[in-house]
């Protein structure tokens, strides 16, 4: 007789108890408080309505009616006490006199708070408000008081406790641990991280804690040996400018650019003894992206006509090209030259409105960003710059590059490519570790990458028709060395000299070989593309599957993403089976190791941005909804996704469409077809180098006079 779908068969243990486990057929159709009275009567244990079933992990999670679908065959699930009679234990003991059983409880509180259904219990019983009563007034210390933030912060994470609800003595108890340099790490670690989320959370504890927690603690844990420390210290760094008022911002965006915070960061993070982790990775993200962003106010500022400020810095940028000689007298200031030759130097300068080359910077963006960059150009590396204004000055009309013009242009294009203005996405990683070597960074990038387009304008000779033609060169020139992530400005200069016109030209022309498609139309060869295509799809189909097979580490998602937690999901050799299961960072667990399954024949189908059920109550869905997606499973259950870029999404997503033998759709999905089916047909038509392929097949000869004719083959 076949076995039922909705019988799972498990084994339930009863740790303590010295009683030998029952192996259980566990009827998903039969109510959990039914199967749990039915295994206290098996082991004589009364009082049923005080236990509830876990699994026997670490993970320490209940089973609830609606968690309980997601038991598979073979799991190992303990018979605990149920999380009311577990909160209300713990409440007691935390209550009580006895040390050590307060302790104990404290510690069993650490590790079930992340558990919603205990939490949820814990918290109706007002055991968020005692905990924060205890670090008020002081009276754990030590591993207690690790212990306590630990809890704390779990049950904080599940939101349904405000955290406007925190008084400020609680935070001000907090802010202490942190600025105590001798706290325990455990204790130092989670003080920064419930810091960091009052300051995302709360408007008006917000300024508490910008009061009292001092950047120069921040720096000093910045130092630590302790990498989860130094990754909570930057992040309380970005939360604090994020969250920022106007009146404040002014002062956070000095010491977020500042050259303590800069410096510690590049020795003791970046080129720390150890490798930075994927949460440290994107808290440098962030926290470089919002020292970007410190530019979008000059960016987005048109010049002034009634600024005398302004208006002298476009006088410095002639003065320095054009007015070197001194006067005959020995005075500093140079002769006053006529107006008419003050228009023929700001046109020198490349300035379309070179009789008021003010207009030029009535455009935002880039604003006064840009005339803010070539002033620095102007000044601190005044050699370089007058040779390129004088070099181009007297190139003939139509070949000079135009420094004006060329300059507001690229301080546009390297906007773009470091996304100046952007808000950080949750999910981010890309950070250049070459901006925190010098005070100046963005503004030394601008000098490198100015005298980069002269060189390449020279390279290419070209006249102002090519102007794009070199921008879009001088872009991929620029893009290529960053992708590198150079050490250094100057090791970002050395990348470029490898990059040279010709250099880019070769490169594309290979690239151009790899991936472009065919692009004869000629009869025969579209015909002999037709033909092919299947084969490469499938091509690309199998490699999808062989991915999914080697499987992917994901980062948890709750309300929001949870900070050093990942799970691995991956595919059995065999197609048949998604197997699934909680990971370390940077680890690649074999199936053995992954206890969840979802068998591919439940799969009904797959969602991907909002309509994906953990995106619709998502708090901060900006930049994650893109890389969201599900997997629906009988009976009506998901398996949620957030891929780390959108390169890893494109594969699942093709993926699991493949399994399910529905059409492949993402675009890196015809970028591989069209890149392979371009190889192929290259190498099948090399025969035909030089021969030329008629538009349609030749005409058919006429029948011959008759038919009388044989073959002798004697």
């Amino acid at each position: 007789m076949p076995v039922s779908q909705d019988i799972v068969k498990l084994a339930i243990e009863f740790p303590g108890s010295g009683k030998m486990a029952q192996l259980v057929d566990f009827d998903q159709k039969k109510p959990l408080v039914a199967i749990i009275r039915d295994v206290c009567d098996v082991w004589q244990v009364p009082s049923s309505e005080q236990y509830a079933l876990q699994y026997s992990d670490n993970t320490q999670t209940y089973i609830t009616e609606k968690n309980r679908n997601e038991i598979k065959n073979g799991t190992v699930l303990k018979l605990t006490t149920s999380p009311s009679k577990t909160a209300d234990d713990i409440l007691l003991c935390m209550k009580g006199e006895d040390s050590v059983e307060k302790s104990k409880a404290l510690q069993k509180l650490a590790k079930i708070s992340a558990d919603v259904t205990f939490a949820n219990e814990f918290i109706s019983r007002r055991g968020v408000p005692l905990l924060a009563g205890m670090v008020e007034n002081g009276s754990e210390t030590g591993e207690n008081l690790a212990f306590i933030l630990t809890a704390f912060l779990e049950l904080m994470d599940h939101g349904v406790v405000s955290w406007d609800n925190l008084t400020p003595p609680f935070v001000q108890r907090v802010a202490k641990s942190v600025n105590r340099h001798s706290a325990d790490a455990t204790i130092l670690q989670k003080s920064l991280a419930i810091l960091e989320s009052i300051a995302l959370n709360s408007y008006e504890l917000y300024k508490l804690v910008s009061s009292e927690v001092t950047f120069g603690n921040l720096i000093s844990h910045i130092q630590s040996s302790n990498q989860e420390i130094q990754c909570n210290a930057v992040a309380l760094i970005n939360a604090l400018f994020l969250r920022a008022p106007e009146e404040k911002r002014k002062t956070l965006s000095d010491n977020l650019n500042a050259k303590q915070i800069r410096n510690v960061i590049l020795n003791h993070v970046i080129r720390g003894p150890r490798q930075v982790g994927t949460e440290m990775a994107h808290q440098l993200y962030v926290h470089q992206t919002l020292s970007f962003n410190l530019l979008e106010e000059r960016r987005m500022t048109k010049f002034d006509q009634n600024d005398q400020v302004q208006k002298d810095q476009i006088v410095e940028l002639r003065k320095v090209a054009f007015d070197n000689d001194q006067d005959p007298t020995g005075g500093l200031q140079p002769p006053r030259k006529p107006a008419d030759k003050h228009t023929r130097d700001y046109k020198k300068l490349g300035f379309t409105n070179y009789t008021n080359p003010a207009l030029d910077f009535l455009e935002t963006p880039p604003g006064v960003l840009a005339l803010d960059l070539m002033v620095y150009f102007a000044k601190y590396h005044a050699e370089s710059y007058t040779k390129l204004v004088l070099e181009n000055s007297c190139r003939q009309d139509g070949h000079e590059c135009a420094f004006g013009k060329s300059s507001i242009e690229l301080t546009k294009m390297l906007c773009k490519i470091l996304k100046v203005g952007e808000i950080p996405t949750e999910t981010g990683q890309e950070y250049y570790p070459m901006f925190y070597t010098h005070d100046h960074a963005f503004e030394e990038f601008f000098c490198i990458c100015i005298q980069l387009l002269n060189k390449t304008w020279k390279e290419m000779r070209a006249t102002h028709e090519d102007f794009n033609k070199v921008m879009d060169v001088v872009r991929d020139q620029i893009q290529r060395a960053l992708a590198e992530k150079p050490n250094s400005l100057e090791g970002f200069k050395t990348k470029l000299q490898g990059l040279s016109y010709a250099q880019i030209t070769k490169m594309r022309i290979q690239e151009r070989s790899n991936k472009e498609e065919w692009d004869s139309q000629a009869r025969p060869v579209c015909e002999l593309r037709e033909q092919i295509k299947p084969d490469i799809i499938n091509l690309v189909k199998q490699q999808r599957l062989n991915y999914l097979v080697e499987g992917t580490l994901f980062n948890k998602f709750t309300n929001r993403r949870v900070k050093d937690k990942f799970w691995y999901c991956r595919l059995s050799p065999n197609h048949k089976v998604l197997h699934y299961g909680d990971a370390e960072e940077n680890s690649n667990p074999p199936i053995e190791m992954l206890p969840e399954k979802i068998p591919v024949s439940e799969i009904k189908g797959i969602v991907t941005g909002k309509d994906c059920p953990h995106m619709k109550d998502f708090r901060r869905a900006k930049g994650v909804t893109s890389l969201a997606f599900a997997v629906l499973y009988d009976p009506d259950q998901s398996l949620d996704f957030v891929a780390p870029n959108e390169n890893l999404y494109a594969i699942w997503t093709d993926g699991i469409n493949a399994l399910l033998d529905k059409e492949m759709v993402s675009e890196e999905m015809k970028n591989d077809v069209e890149t392979l089916l371009s190889m192929d047909m290259k190498l099948r038509l090399l025969d035909t180098e030089n021969v030329p392929i008629p538009d349609k097949p030749p005409d058919m000869p006429p029948d011959p006079p008759n038919f009388d004719f044989c073959y002798d083959f004697s």
